[in-house]
């Protein structure tokens, strides 16, 4: 389904004609399969978050390959109606000028459908992420965190993606609000018979919804393992990064 083989990534150090080059992530190389909850837990710096902007198709690799059924994913259509996200920061998630029905028409007005359908789908999906109709003309600025994450979600899936991809989309709530958000993505994933790629550092948060982890350090895969198993994990670093939850 979604293969990721051999991929590296580096910057480059010290200004725009610099030769010297950073290397962010090495020899990554991992499947993800339909309807797959996967985590990819690292520490800040650890080079996840570049990852996930490869996994979009933001980024391009330096070598290796990302393939959707065999198709690049940085090509935009591979990854329409396959692949959807939610970011960290909400805040800039959300044109500030945009209404949130504006905010959910931008991605169904990429579909080739009846606008009336559209706009009848708003309340459908307000619903579904546990927000009533009086929101739709509201702006990101009167909105809570909570709230604000609610309508990033509910536009993410919008497109009903096979995939949604969440990079630290809870990292920013408050510890209830967290949880509610992670009860509310485990109904959506039912609902729409979808698969999420949960990047995080909250192993906590990762184990709750996730079957299988990544553990990345350092810009290399540490260990790949079930949740089910995730006191048999074998390097020190695993060990000591699950070591809140384990004991």
């Amino acid at each position: 389904m979604f293969t990721i083989e051999r991929v590296g990534k580096s910057y480059r150090k010290g200004g725009l004609f610099s030769r010297e080059r950073q290397q962010i992530l090495s020899n990554i190389s991992f499947d993800w399969q339909q309807g797959e909850c996967l985590g990819i837990i690292g520490e800040s710096g650890s080079g996840k978050s570049t990852l996930g902007r490869l996994l979009l198709g933001i980024e391009k690799p330096d070598h290796g390959s990302i393939l959707w059924e065999g198709k690049r994913i940085d090509n935009r259509t591979t990854r329409l109606g396959n692949l959807s996200a939610v970011f960290q920061d909400y805040t800039s998630s959300i044109n500030p000028f945009y209404t949130v029905e504006q905010a959910l028409l931008e991605p169904l007005n990429l579909q080739k459908k009846n606008r009336h359908e559209h706009h009848s789908k708003i309340d459908r999906l307000l619903a579904q992420v546990g927000l009533d109709s009086s929101y739709r003309q509201k702006y990101p600025h009167e909105l809570s965190g909570g709230e604000a994450q609610r309508v990033c979600i509910a536009r993410a899936v919008a497109t009903e993606p096979r995939c949604l991809l969440l990079d630290e989309a809870i990292s920013s709530l408050d510890g209830s609000v967290q949880l509610q958000i992670l009860e509310l993505l485990k109904d959506l994933r039912t609902m729409y018979n979808m698969g999420y790629i949960f990047i995080t550092h909250d192993i906590q948060a990762a184990a709750y919804l996730c079957e299988r982890v990544i553990i990345i350090r350092s810009g290399q895969i540490e260990e790949i393992i079930r949740i089910e198993h995730l006191k048999d994990v074998q390097s020190p670093y695993s060990k000591k990064l699950l070591q809140m939850i384990i004991t």
